[in-house]
């Protein structure tokens, strides 16, 4: 929790891990762990769990702060940890929050809670009430509307900003771009904003942004990595080169239902013993397999090397 006093430094490409399964279906923390080991050795700049990438609505509160804590673990303080901690009631979202502070992250993603399709008002009422719960715990909107289904609008994100003082910031997945724009403008850059769209995760840092929360991180995070620090360091000939490299292992990941492709790439690679992913989900079919190895072959430059975090089997 080193760095939830100055939320600023949480920067660059924030890995949302898939959370792995045994085959029967249980979480696999000795699999989490391997994969936050070899996040960190490839260089990745933060850890979140329990975003989209992470099947949240597949577990438990139980399982998803059980989830936090071996990942906070695991990290053991080297960059931040900014877990998902969000839900569609308030009270689960109040409880997890809780163990995600306890259990010693640095800030708090939160979902725009889905299905019911909030109003603008209800919106800022759900956020200021996590915010006021938590004064210590840099809290972060997560702004998904096409898994949601309520967009929060750039107005309501400069209200939040200036309404509560540890509201630091925002992860935008749409792929409306005069979105980022819209709330760096009303907000000015002290309001961190993360891109979750893997295509304009480049183009935010020329606006302003404050990095990524790519799910591409998962399969190159050495890639994503240096897409950032490239950016940040001036050579964005070479940024631009990695974004473009990066095409087919984005488009891999969104074969079939996000994180399905993903977790069969770890698999085959050896990093967690079983693709499985929880229903309503199921793993590639064939179909979609034959076109993951294609794309595979294609963005092969770009997979981060795996030699030394082989995953141990798991029944």
């Amino acid at each position: 929790m080193r760095f939830r006093s100055d939320p600023q430094d949480i920067r660059g490409s924030i890995a949302p891990l898939m959370t792995p399964f045994t085959a029967d279906g249980a979480v696999d923390h000795d699999g989490l762990t391997n994969l936050v080991r070899w996040q960190l050795a490839s260089g990745s700049h933060g850890i979140s769990i329990g975003g989209s990438t992470g099947e949240p609505g597949a577990q438990s509160i139980a399982e998803r702060a059980a989830a936090i804590r071996t990942v906070v673990t695991a990290v053991a303080d080297r960059v931040p940890v900014v877990p998902g901690t969000g839900s569609a009631r308030l009270d689960e979202t109040l409880e997890l929050t809780s163990a995600a502070r306890d259990a010693g992250v640095d800030a708090a993603l939160i979902i725009t809670p889905y299905y019911a399709r909030p109003t603008q008002e209800a919106l800022h009422v759900w956020y200021r009430t996590v915010a006021d719960e938590f004064p210590d715990l840099p809290i972060i909107a997560y702004n998904v509307p096409s898994r949601t289904a309520v967009d929060i609008a750039p107005e309501t994100v400069a209200r939040l900003f200036r309404d509560c003082e540890n509201f630091v910031g925002v992860k935008e997945t749409t792929k409306d771009f005069e979105h980022f724009s819209r709330i760096l403008h009303l907000c000015g850059r002290e309001l961190l904003v993360w891109s979750g769209i893997e295509l304009l995760c480049l183009p935010l840092l020329a606006l302003g942004g404050a990095g990524f929360v790519s799910a591409t991180a998962n399969i190159a995070p050495a890639a994503c990595a240096e897409m950032f620090t490239a950016w940040e360091s001036g050579d964005h000939e070479r940024a631009r080169e990695i974004h473009y490299g990066l095409h087919p292992l984005v488009d891999l990941l969104f074969v079939e239902t996000n994180p399905a492709p993903g977790k069969w790439v770890l698999e085959q690679r050896g990093l967690i013993a079983s693709g499985f992913v929880r229903p309503p989900l199921i793993t590639p079919t064939d179909a979609g397999i034959a076109r993951i190895e294609e794309l595979m072959a294609h963005g092969a430059e770009y997979l981060s090397p795996v030699v030394g975090f082989a995953a141990a089997e798991k029944s």
